[in-house]
């Protein structure tokens, strides 16, 4: 038992080690420059405390022949050259901390835009978005980020910079006691390497609990963020939620912190055992100096010198402010690797390289297709299959939870399919370029984005390389209903769509008026399949009819996809699939599904009679 708890420790230590010059390399490899700024500051932290107690023991040294021979004398002129030089390193040492700061601040900044960076271009990088779905995935990211603990990644290396400097000034400190017993010195050096394993070992622990928990601490943020939000504020007060949201933050807060402050009971007892047998340590070391001293044996400067020292060899073995913070930052550096692993292994099974420019030709197929998303047993799709045809317009119906949404992420390659496969023109969809492939497709999603930016930048995304192309933003906008409204912003294109910006707020009728033109400027730049997901769902009648008098128009030449609960949408397709418990359950036009009278026909006889007055029918 003793010896798997020996080597138990022994990785945990090679863990540390790995982990320190993961630290070193992550600043080197970046900033090479700022590199050498803080190796240079290493150098001269580590000697400063060594050099200030002997510039002490030469002042302390002059004194005695001073008091005799007083400051006229050559001890004293000598006296006041060493209390000059002692006031210099003094002040030295005092920069060094201005200078620390300073190069915390400047790595800081530095290295959280690189890293930050390097985080966004890792999950940014799939075609997919699996890994933004998967609990796991996320839980490392925000340990990468750091947002879940007070400690910053990049503030690792200057905190490594800081302990290194701490245990080469302890070591030195040795050294110095070593110069009135070698043994004793030696002595020191053997009771702090031994001291600081053990309490690295709970201090490591302690971060391990932390880390362990970061499903629960992403809960705990959740309720932080809910408390924060501007656009949650309204619920949280309409529904007296305020206290709800605090006791959910408290409650998760405090189980995903209960396993640390466990273990800090541990690493208390662990402290007191080791401050109890090095204070004891120093305490006989101190009599034997002072014997020492009151027999003649040492000078009075020399004294000084061992016992300032003395209180610096604890530098060697003790865990410090700066320990403590960069176990925590370096606790965040190997999710980074983790995650970069995890996009490399998705990448290696997403998408080929079969040429996906003018696509489709003939038609896409969902041939048999079965999905489930990462971590659940339940299916989203069995053996479904579907086939839009290029140049016509289909619609997908059922109730919610069919899976309508989930056929888009599959058919824009956001998801592989678990079983089956998607073919476009015949070629496997996992066989195409991913990323080509989805500059083919234009997708008005139904949680549709709203970026705090112009309105021209937010028609303009459908096709980010042609924002320039100005009167393709106005026709995009025209057919899409939005034009007036753009028109009349107070800075009309150039408005900002942000009113914590500076700038306005839309209506959600208008917002998605926006996404469907964003979705046609990129038709109008190469995407030939058009998706449609409740394009209706936040425009009001006369703007859902006006979209109805427009849909033909807006889709000519296409290949669409309309999702839809509602039937004055869904009936100007060419075809409709009806889809339930991951299945075509009926297909056809309108007028052939509703003369089937099936699931299709009742559902639309239940809406329509919502616009029935008396026996007129409006929907007809």
């Amino acid at each position: 038992m003793g010896g798997a708890a020996t080597l138990s420790a022994v990785r945990r230590l090679r863990g540390w080690a790995t982990d320190e010059r993961r630290t070193a390399r992550l600043l080197i490899d970046n900033e090479p420059r700022l590199a050498i700024l803080v190796g240079l500051w290493l150098v001269a932290a580590s000697v400063t405390s060594t050099l200030l107690l002997l510039t002490l023991g030469r002042v302390l040294a002059h004194v005695p022949p001073v008091l005799h021979d007083g400051w006229s004398s050559p001890a004293g002129h000598s006296l006041v050259r060493w209390l000059v030089v002692l006031g210099a390193a003094y002040a030295f040492s005092v920069g060094l901390n201005g200078v620390r700061a300073a190069l915390g601040t400047i790595v800081k900044v530095r290295l959280t835009y690189k890293m930050h960076g390097r985080l966004m271009h890792a999950v940014s990088r799939p075609t997919g978005i699996g890994h933004l779905e998967d609990p796991a995935v996320l839980d490392r990211l925000a340990l990468a980020q750091g947002t879940l603990m007070t400690f910053f990644p990049a503030d690792a290396p200057l905190f490594l910079a800081d302990v290194l400097a701490a245990r080469t000034s302890g070591f030195l400190a040795c050294v110095l006691v070593g110069t009135f017993r070698w043994w004793l010195g030696l002595l020191l050096v053997v009771l702090n390497l031994a001291m600081r394993p053990r309490l690295m070992k709970a201090q490591m622990k302690q971060v391990q609990l932390f880390g362990g928990n970061g499903g629960i601490m992403r809960r705990a943020f959740y309720f932080h963020w809910l408390a924060t939000r501007a656009d949650a504020a309204k619920e949280i007060r309409v529904f007296g939620l305020a206290d709800w949201v605090v006791e959910n933050l408290e409650r998760y807060w405090r189980e995903g912190m209960a396993a640390s402050w466990a273990n800090l009971t541990e690493l208390r007892r662990e402290v007191a055992k080791l401050f109890a047998v090095v204070m004891l340590a120093y305490l006989v070391i101190a009599l034997y100096l002072g014997h020492e001293a009151q027999r003649g044996a040492q000078s009075l400067s020399h004294v000084a010198v061992v016992l300032g020292a003395m209180a610096g060899t604890v530098l060697l073995g003790s865990i410090t402010f700066s320990d403590v913070s960069l176990a925590w930052t370096m606790s965040a550096l190997p999710h980074f690797d983790d995650i970069d692993d995890e996009v490399a292994r998705r990448e290696t099974v997403h998408g080929g390289g079969a040429p996906s420019l003018g696509k489709p030709e003939r038609e896409i197929a969902f041939e048999h297709v079965s999905f489930a998303y990462p971590g659940s047993t339940h299916e989203v799709f069995r053996g479904l299959d579907v086939r839009l045809v290029a140049g016509r317009s289909t619609a997908i119906v059922g109730p919610n939870g069919a899976g309508k949404t989930t056929l888009v992420k599959l058919l824009a390659g956001l998801h592989d399919p678990t079983d089956g496969r998607i073919t476009i023109d015949g070629t496997d969809l996992a066989a195409l370029d991913a990323s080509a492939w989805q500059r083919q497709v234009a997708v008005v999603f139904q949680d549709f984005n709203r970026y705090p930016l112009t309105a021209a930048v937010n028609v303009g995304l459908g096709a980010p390389a042609h924002l320039d192309d100005h009167e393709g933003l106005r026709a995009a906008a025209d057919a899409a209903g939005a034009l007036a409204t753009i028109e009349e912003l107070p800075d009309g294109w150039d408005t900002v769509l942000a009113p914590d910006l500076g700038g306005v707020e839309l209506s959600g009728g208008q917002w998605q008026r926006l996404a469907l033109a964003r979705a046609l400027f990129a038709a109008r730049h190469g995407a030939r399949v058009l998706v449609l997901d409740e394009p209706t769902a936040w425009l009001d009648v006369r703007g859902e009819a006006a979209f109805y008098e427009t849909f033909l128009d807006i889709t000519r030449g296409l290949t669409t996809l309309v999702i839809s609960h509602r039937f004055s949408t869904v009936r100007l397709a060419d075809h409709i699939y009806v889809v339930d418990e991951g299945r075509v359950i009926e297909q056809g036009s309108h007028d052939e599904l509703v003369a089937l009278g099936g699931t299709y026909a009742s559902m639309f006889l239940l809406q329509s009679t919502h616009f029935t007055d008396g026996d007129e029918e409006v929907m007809a």
